[in-house]
């Protein structure tokens, strides 16, 4: 069985587009799982790890009322990533994760484990809202998948 990694950098190949990516709370995981794989060169254009804030508004675009009034870990924050680093590196498709991994930063409302997820491709953008459990690790592994996985299928229903 292939890992989603494997399948997006074949799927990405075959059709002939780009990947980019913009991460917080998974801190460059997504770009080490699909660097791993032969062949990503020609699909993979780079991704952005924006810890701060400040990265997120100067470098993805993310608003600076976005984050003043509804946090680094919303909705709205992810899909602002998303398209910003589509805009930055020019790529077809693109994911973002912003969240908290833990074992700190939980807030009201806002757990260990939460991370949004946003998936680009074409016109559409999708966030989805994750509730991860486990370690700091497990769950910046699982929400490393499920973006993986997440794109495949927008790709995969609009392609």
């Amino acid at each position: 069985m292939k890992r989603p990694e494997e399948k997006l950098v074949a799927l990405l190949s075959a059709r002939g587009l780009t990947f980019a990516t913009a991460e917080s709370c998974t801190g460059g995981l997504i770009p080490k799982k699909i660097t791993d794989i032969s062949g990503c060169s020609s699909v993979y254009l780079g991704g952005v790890v924006s810890y701060a804030n400040s990265v997120k508004e100067n470098v993805l675009g993310v608003s600076g009322e976005t984050l003043a009034t509804v946090g680094a870990v919303s909705p709205e924050t992810a899909e602002q990533m998303v398209l910003g680093v589509r805009k930055l590196t020019g790529a077809d498709a693109a994911v973002a994760t912003t969240g908290i991994a833990g074992p700190g930063g939980a807030t009201a409302g806002k757990p260990v484990g939460l991370v949004y997820i946003s998936a680009s491709f074409r016109e559409k953008t999708v966030v989805t809202k994750n509730v991860f459990p486990g370690t700091r690790e497990e769950v910046r592994e699982q929400a490393a998948n499920k973006a993986l996985e997440l794109i495949l299928g927008l790709i995969s229903e609009i392609e």
